[in-house]
């Protein structure tokens, strides 16, 4: 198996930091800070008093241990763009994650800044891909997650807890939860409109003064709504 992971880290190699998406594929799904849209819609939903949309495809966060295994000796994450959550961003490194049978996925980007767990979310279609089955969970709540690999150009990493695929959530100052009347344990409900139209429910309130109104969904929820990132969403209820 460790002389399969080398292949594939040889193999990649040469790709891992050249993808660094463009202006525009950056904003795709409104998670980065700025793009080139020039009134953006997931702005726009705050001011009306909805919820906007943020689509948040797989990526990994590492240990600063991890990654210069990874990256190598004292390497330090490179900003590529600063995401919609303040402090976070998207890292110009990228790993490829390996799961069962040596099925893996290639230039998964790395979210910063560093963190004291590491892990990779996916979504469930990715999980199908890699031969996997990880457990619906909160970024960090990682016992009983799935086992997974990270190749990187200088090491790879064995994760034996670390694939999950993130439950849905939006992030709310106290003063949003409170004038949406919402409280951390609870779990809300909302109605997402158009073609496609879904109601999505067990959606987890992540309350914290420095976050920014938005709700994340994975790739096959926003797929599955027709959704590209940006629109806004009424809260039907708390469940």
């Amino acid at each position: 198996m460790d002389q399969l992971v080398e292949k594939i880290s040889q193999q990649v190699l040469a790709q891992l930091n050249k993808e660094q998406p463009n202006g525009d594929q950056a904003c795709h799904g409104c998670v980065l800070r700025a793009c080139s849209v020039a009134k953006r819609a997931c702005d726009q939903a705050k001011f009306d008093r909805k919820v906007p949309i943020g689509v948040s495809a797989r990526h990994v966060h590492v240990t600063q241990s991890d990654l210069e295994i990874l990256y190598g000796d004292r390497h330090q994450l490179t900003v590529l763009a600063p995401l919609y959550q303040p402090g976070a961003f998207a890292a110009k490194e990228t790993v490829t994650i390996v799961g069962r049978r040596m099925r893996a996925i290639e230039g998964v980007r790395i979210l910063g800044g560093v963190r004291s767990y590491s892990q990779v979310e996916v979504a469930p279609t990715d999980a199908i891909r890699l031969g996997l089955q990880p457990p619906i969970r909160d970024s960090g709540d990682l016992k009983g997650a799935e086992p997974i690999t990270l190749v990187g150009p200088h090491g790879s990493v064995r994760l034996d807890e670390g694939a999950i695929v993130p439950s849905r959530h939006v992030h709310m100052t106290p003063e949003e939860a409170e004038d949406f009347g919402v409280s951390e344990g609870d779990r809300l409900k909302v109605h997402m409109v158009g073609e496609r139209s879904l109601i999505f429910e067990n959606i987890r309130p992540k309350i914290h003064p420095d976050y920014v109104l938005q709700m994340h969904l994975d790739t096959d929820d926003a797929n599955a709504a027709g959704l590209r990132g940006g629109e806004a969403v009424e809260l039907l209820k708390v469940l």
